[in-house]
């Protein structure tokens, strides 16, 4: 598996869900996200796999910590629930529903993977997403070590083309599934956002800083700005020349992938999802 052209797409009512996973169990369920097609179904048959060696791979880990995590794994994340507010907008009078992530999970030893499938009742969340989804390379997540940090990765990721999020401070208590140990400003800034937002600026593809708002003298909002980090540039070539590189072409199969997004999703796609030099090939050819 080449853990570096996964991409994590998830329907926002996913990533604003309710809901709390360890580390190792939230990093199974990404890689493994990772791995389903976005724009076709998703079947409660499927079966995706994971492997300890890939597992060490993708995050950053000794093999010997890999194994252990997906035994660990393994044990808990069957019983592990999540929490989704108005799913269905077609049934409006649901307001709440609550689901396993995962219907089966087996640990195979002499293999050292696990494998599982997604609970039927997640499957129109991860797949054949139209519209309102967020979408982000797993790497940009696979060396964070802070199971807070991903989750606000991820709300960010969610508003990427802005640069700046608010949202309410109780509601993102409740989606976290924080406990009223949490309730003073001060324990809830030093043990959860002070190491997320330290977590995303060292270890992803984002920087970000934060401040709060009050309602009265009670702070109501917190407020997120953050930014792309720009690439390293490359080191100058020795040999100076007054040539350009040709740039090389997009594959034809690639253009056409993008193209049928482009067909299937039209302005929802988010920005950022196709990149600029592929667009300006499909306006060339008078597919976008």
């Amino acid at each position: 598996m080449e853990h570096k052209n996964l991409v994590v797409c998830k329907a926002n009512k996913i990533v604003e869900a309710g809901y709390k996973l360890s580390l190792n169990e939230q990093r199974v369920v990404l890689a493994c996200i990772g791995q389903v097609n976005s724009m076709e179904e998703l079947l409660k048959t499927d079966e995706f796999e994971l492997s300890a060696k890939d597992f060490s791979k993708m995050f950053s880990v000794s093999d010997e910590n890999a194994y252990q995590a997906l035994i660990e794994v393994a044990k808990n994340l069957y019983q592990r629930s999540v929490t989704i507010h108005n799913p269905d907008p077609k049934r409006p009078k649901i307001k709440k529903l609550e689901t396993r992530w995962i219907s089966s999970i087996n640990y195979l030893p002499e293999e050292g993977k696990i494998m599982l499938r997604f609970a039927q009742d997640m499957l129109p969340f991860l797949s054949e997403l139209k519209g309102q989804f967020t979408r982000y390379k797993l790497e940009n997540v696979g060396k964070m070590t802070s199971i807070y940090g991903i989750r606000l990765y991820e709300l960010l990721a969610q508003w990427q083309g802005t640069g700046t999020r608010e949202v309410e401070l109780d509601w993102l208590k409740e989606q976290f599934q924080l406990d009223a140990s949490y309730d003073r400003m001060n324990n809830f800034k030093a043990r959860v956002i002070d190491p997320a937002v330290e977590d995303i600026n060292k270890n992803s593809n984002f920087n970000v800083s934060w401040t709060q708002r009050k309602a009265g003298r009670s702070i109501s909002h917190l407020i997120f700005e953050f930014s792309e980090k720009k690439p390293p540039e490359p080191e100058k070539s020795k040999r100076k020349t007054k040539a350009k590189a040709k740039a090389e072409p997009v594959k034809l199969e690639n253009l056409d992938h993008f193209a049928e997004m482009r067909k299937r999703f039209g302005d929802a796609i988010p920005a950022g999802a196709i990149p600029s030099e592929i667009i300006e090939q499909l306006k060339a050819q008078g597919r976008w």
